[in-house]
């Protein structure tokens, strides 16, 4: 049985000096498999529909249909890629959050222990350490994988 990603509003970590980087995500909630996009400059339509794209093409599989919770930001209904979730909603679908319910998005919680693991109470001297830091956790969460599937809450 094929269980939807969950998709949120990017996680944004942000540098001692302000700089930032964020990134889009969904969790399988399958297996607890995490999709992520590094986004470095901003969250727009462009940037959604890239991720979307991205998304789309790892989740496909014959005769099942991928339906992506996901939260109500504006970007995410954006013109710009209403046509291309037109063309693939038979096998690939949206469907929003009600407004202001973030804990009803497993996503949450990964940005959460993300923070946790990887930047709490750690000193970055350059972004890209803190890019490196959050990147390597996100490289072991791309594989299926108990961590994140009891995180969660996912029952199989």
């Amino acid at each position: 049985m094929w269980v939807p990603p969950e998709v949120k509003d990017p996680i944004v970590l942000h540098h001692p000096t302000r700089k930032s980087v964020g990134y889009f995500g969904a969790v399988r909630l399958r297996d607890g498999r995490l999709v992520v996009r590094r986004e470095p400059e901003q969250f727009n339509a462009q940037t959604t529909w890239a991720f979307l794209q991205v998304l789309e093409a790892q989740s496909r599989q014959p005769d099942r249909q991928v339906v992506v919770i996901i939260d109500n930001a504006k970007f995410h209904h954006a013109r710009l890629h209403q046509l291309w979730r037109e063309t693939h909603i038979d096998h690939f679908r949206l469907d929003y959050l009600p407004p202001y319910s973030p804990e009803l998005n497993p996503i949450e919680r990964v940005w959460k222990l993300t923070r946790k693991l990887c930047i709490h109470d750690q000193y970055f001297p350059a972004l890209a350490t803190l890019i490196d830091a959050v990147d390597h956790q996100f490289t072991a969460w791309a594989e299926p994988n108990e961590d994140l599937r009891r995180l969660c809450s996912i029952a199989v």
